[in-house]
C-alpha cells in the first residue's frame, strides 16, 4: 500500500501541506535537495505536527515533482528520524520521544559545555562578543513583536555563534544536527513570552561569564540555561499529549 494510504487512527490528522509555502522548484538544482529542507523545516517548526499523515503523492503534487526525488527526500527525512513509515498504514511525522529527547539534550550539553570551557580558556574574540550582544538585543525585539519563530532562530544563532567562536569548524554543524530532536519541543516552550524573557537573561549571564573568563560560573550558567527545557518537559507532555509517543 502506498504512502498515500489513510490511517484508521482517529487522533492522527491527515494532509497538512496546504498552508506550507514551497515556492518554485529551481530546475538547475537537484529536486530532492530542494524538497528535503522545506519539509524538514516544516516539521521542525511544527507546521507539520507530530503524528500527521504525509504522503509522497501529496508532496509531489504540491511541488510539481516526480516520484523519484520525493522518495529521495523522504529517505533523508527517515534518516533524520523526522518521519516514520508504517506498513499498510502510511508515512507519518515522527512523534516526540522522551528517550530521544533526553539523549539529544545530553549530547547538546556536552558540546556546549566544551565550547564554553574553550572560550574561557582562550578568550572570546571582540567580533564574536559584539555579534552575541547584538543577537540578545534582537531577541528582545522579537519578544516585543511576539515573533516566536524569529526568537527561536535568534536563539539558535546565539548558540551556533558560540560554537563558531571556538575556531573549530565542525562544531557548529555537529551541534545543529544533534540538537534537532529538541527543536520541535522548543517551538512549544517558546510560545510563552515570560519564558523568552528568562532565556534572554540567561544568555546575558552566559555572555558575561564567558567574557570575564569565569569558567565555573560560565559552566553553571550554561547548564541552567540548557536545563530550562527539561523543567518544561512534564507540562508540555501533558498539554500536548497527542504529540508524544505513549
Amino acid at each position: 500500500m502506498s504512502d498515500g494510504t489513510k490511517s484508521s487512527d482517529s487522533d492522527v490528522p491527515a494532509g497538512g501541506l496546504a498552508n506550507i509555502s514551497f515556492g518554485q522548484l529551481e530546475y538547475d538544482r537537484p529536486t530532492a535537495s530542494q524538497i528535503y529542507p522545506v519539509l524538514k523545516n516544516a516539521i521542525l517548526k511544527m507546521d507539520l505536527e507530530p503524528g500527521r499523515l504525509i504522503s509522497e503523492m501529496e508532496v509531489g503534487a504540491r511541488f510539481g515533482a516526480s516520484r523519484t526525488p520525493v522518495r529521495e527526500a523522504f529517505a533523508q527525512l527517515r534518516e533524520a528520524d523526522l518521519i516514520t513509515t508504517r506498513p499498510s498504514r502510511g508515512t507519518f511525522v515522527t512523534k516526540l520521544n522522551l528517550k530521544r529527547f533526553l539523549e539529544a539534550h545530553f549530547i547538546r550539553e556536552a558540546i556546549e559545555i566544551a565550547n564554553v570551557i574553550k572560550l574561557c580558556d582562550v578568550g572570546l574574540a571582540p567580533e564574536f562578543e559584539r555579534e552575541l550582544a547584538e543577537l540578545i538585543v534582537k531577541q528582545q525585539s522579537m519578544v516585543d513583536q511576539h515573533s516566536d519563530l524569529a526568537f527561536q532562530a535568534l536563539d539558535d544563532q546565539f548558540h551556533l555563534t558560540l560554537a563558531r567562536a571556538t575556531g573549530f569548524e565542525r562544531v557548529a554543524g555537529l551541534l545543529e544536527r544533534e540538537k534537532m530532536p529538541l527543536d520541535r519541543l522548543r517551538v512549544l516552550s517558546l510560545r510563552n513570552a515570560d519564558h523568552q524573557l528568562v532565556l534572554i537573561e540567561e544568555h546575558k549571564r552566559m555572555l558575561d561569564t564567558i567574557v570575564r573568563r569565569d569558567k565555573s560560573e560560565a559552566i553553571e550558567a550554561t547548564r541552567i540555561h540548557l536545563g530550562s527545557i527539561l523543567n518544561a518537559l512534564s507540562s508540555l507532555a501533558k498539554k500536548h499529549a497527542d504529540y508524544f509517543d505513549e
